[in-house]
């Protein structure tokens, strides 16, 4: 951690990677919001969902502390996408249970401007839209399920891109990386390992007769499969 230290800003209030980390412990500790939404509202940014719930998932979910006391601590990631899940999650959010921490992603200017056409005269419900630029459509749908979070008091944040290029990117995915290292540093749990995956692993080598498993294997039979709920 010394290192991330030396690296970059250490005034939590300065460093966007150490706030984010922070403001999800806060919640998790204090008020028991253990499930972590990111939603780009970008389709360029969608596999960047899937990438962030692997490394917070693996990295976070661990059982033992670093001195050895069992914590079962972890955050639970939740992938969306702004603004096509906008109608399938939002309402959710918005009025079901109070145990998310919402992180949007918006990019100020998109790489292309698409102008929606002048095809709708007649229709009153989409005529307003007739000549608007599509990435300031989506920036006001994400701007909205902000407000429609902040009025109903559910916890978020918005992560602000300028653009959507390699230079964003990299920073992007950089302070997410940093904030995974010190969401660890501040549940004290070792980050950087995976014993739970490690024992799948183990397991599957065994079920599928790698050589030198065999005594993993015999362990694994030991234990019974309960018919009773086996339909």
């Amino acid at each position: 951690m010394d290192s991330l230290l030396t690296k970059a800003n250490s005034h939590v209030m300065r460093n966007p990677a150490y706030m984010y980390a922070l403001v999800h412990y806060l919640h998790d500790i204090k008020f028991g919001k253990k499930i972590s939404v990111l939603m780009p509202y970008a389709n360029a940014l969608k596999e960047i969902t899937d990438w962030f719930a692997q490394i917070w998932g693996e990295s976070l979910g661990k059982k033992m502390s670093l001195d050895g006391k069992v914590v079962n601590v972890g955050l639970t990631p939740v992938k969306a996408l702004g603004a096509t899940d906008q109608h399938s999650q939002v309402q959710l959010y918005v009025e079901g249970p109070y145990d998310k921490v919402t992180t949007f992603i918006r990019v100020e200017k998109f790489k292309e401007e698409v102008i929606l056409p002048d095809n709708f005269q007649e229709e009153e419900s989409l005529n307003y839209l007739s000549g608007k630029n599509m990435g300031a459509l989506m920036n006001a749908e994400q701007k909205a399920t902000e407000i429609a979070l902040t009025k109903n008091q559910r916890a978020n944040m918005t992560i602000s891109l300028p653009e959507l290029n390699e230079f964003a990117l990299g920073q992007l995915l950089y302070m997410l990386q940093v904030a995974t290292a010190f969401a660890g540093e501040l549940y004290d749990i070792n980050a950087f390992n995976q014993p739970g995956v490690e024992l799948s692993k183990l397991a599957t080598f065994a079920l599928m007769g790698r050589k030198g498993y065999k005594e993993k294997l015999s362990e694994l039979k030991t234990g019974k499969d309960s018919a009773r709920y086996i339909i």
